[in-house]
């Protein structure tokens, strides 16, 4: 029987990342064909491993380094169309800048903890500026990577996650737009959600948790 649901933030509670960073390629002036290969490169290393170690991902997401070192060392990998590199400091703020809440999400998790389940936050952080004063009676708790030095797709996150919310991994589903993650939660008996948009998603916790999750329409 599934007690508790553990989810993702960025492109899972908001809306997608793509639309995000493509905004920002824009209003920048970002060399996007560029942008893609710099990050394709270091989004497969940090989330498919490599025989050279690690890179400026995992150590900003664990915490191993502050927003504006990873800024300095993405924005010299980064040319605008004018070939010069974007100004470094707050470039994490302005390429998150248009992530948007998702309702519909935040009140399927209103609904399940209504119902009695357990939710918990379980964020890779890019230095986010989460919006934390909007969350009070969503989340039973709250890990997010940079705070507690782990990050997904590692083992030992998901494992201090169900310490922190007291529950097997068998108790709880956990929803996430990375299938690299996914992959690493079914490993450790937790219940695997991939998001791709709020509607299947919630479709297919309604039927994995058996309780309604939407919000009925006004009459």
């Amino acid at each position: 029987m599934l007690k508790g649901v553990l989810i993702d933030w960025g492109g899972v509670l908001t809306t997608g990342l793509h639309e995000a960073i493509e905004a920002w390629i824009v209003a920048e002036r970002i060399d996007a064909i560029h942008y893609r290969d710099v990050m394709r490169e270091l989004i497969m290393h940090a989330y498919e491993g490599s025989v050279s170690g690690e890179n400026t991902i995992h150590a900003l997401e664990r915490g191993e380094i502050s927003a504006l070192d990873f800024e300095r060392d993405l924005a010299e990998r980064l040319l605008t169309t004018d070939g010069v590199p974007p100004v470094a400091e707050g470039l994490l703020t302005r390429m998150f800048a248009g992530f948007q809440p998702v309702q519909p999400m935040y009140d399927m998790l209103a609904a399940a903890r209504a119902a009695g389940l357990k939710t918990c936050l379980l964020s890779n952080s890019w230095a986010n500026d989460y919006p934390r004063d909007s969350w009070d009676g969503i989340f039973d708790e709250i890990v997010i990577s940079g705070e507690v030095g782990m990050r997904k797709p590692e083992p030992r996150i998901f494992e201090h996650t169900l310490g922190v919310v007291g529950l097997s991994g068998a108790e709880c589903v956990f929803i996430d737009d990375i299938e690299a993650n996914i992959t690493a939660a079914r490993a450790l008996g937790i219940v695997g959600v991939h998001h791709r948009d709020p509607e299947t998603t919630i479709t297919e916790l309604e039927t994995l948790l058996s309780i309604p999750l939407r919000t009925a329409p006004a009459l």
